[in-house]
């Protein structure tokens, strides 16, 4: 329905069968994908592609669209990607449903690694080794702090590099 222009004004992604509505990205949200977008273009571009809010078939009855995704180099023009190394959704208004929803999804698709930017709480929440519909580790990064990337592990990105400039009192 999608592809064929019935939502063309609207912001949507199939989750768990239905068209969720995604809420509209403010400058901390953007500049979050930005800062992800070139950390990991420089460090995977010849290992992996990074896709930015682009579908990602999960599912037959989801199709997400994670703001950022590191996934294989092949050809997508003929169908979404169905694997990723790396999925990462930006969260303040989508908190709850990105930590329940799409994490339910991603790990029951296999995805290794699953970050939340969390902007509500200032820090990153990766979750990995996905059993079933959910993830056995869940570990939260602060500022100060690295993440090594579990599927590249010769990849650190520093959290201060990820989250936006805090707000000056």
């Amino acid at each position: 329905m999608v592809e064929a222009g019935l939502f063309q004004d609207e912001r949507v992604e199939l989750l768990e069968g239905l068209l969720v509505s995604m809420s509209p990205s403010g400058a901390p949200h953007m500049e979050v994908i930005d800062r992800l977008n070139e950390l990991l273009v420089l460090a995977l571009s010849q290992r992996a592609r990074v896709r930015v809010q682009g579908s990602y078939a999960a599912a037959d009855d989801s199709q997400p669209e994670p703001d950022v995704a590191l996934v294989p180099r092949h050809d997508h023009s003929r169908e979404h990607p169905r694997q990723a190394y790396l999925v990462v959704e930006v969260a303040d208004s989508s908190l709850c449903k990105d930590r329940r929803v799409k994490s339910a999804i991603y790990a029951a698709n296999g995805v290794p690694e699953y970050w939340i930017v969390n902007l509500v709480d200032d820090l990153i929440e990766v979750r990995t080794e996905p059993k079933g519909e959910e993830y056995a580790r869940v570990t939260p990064y602060r500022r100060g702090q690295s993440i090594r990337l579990s599927t590249f592990p010769d990849v650190t990105l520093e959290v201060d590099a990820i989250l936006p400039t805090p707000a000056k009192d």
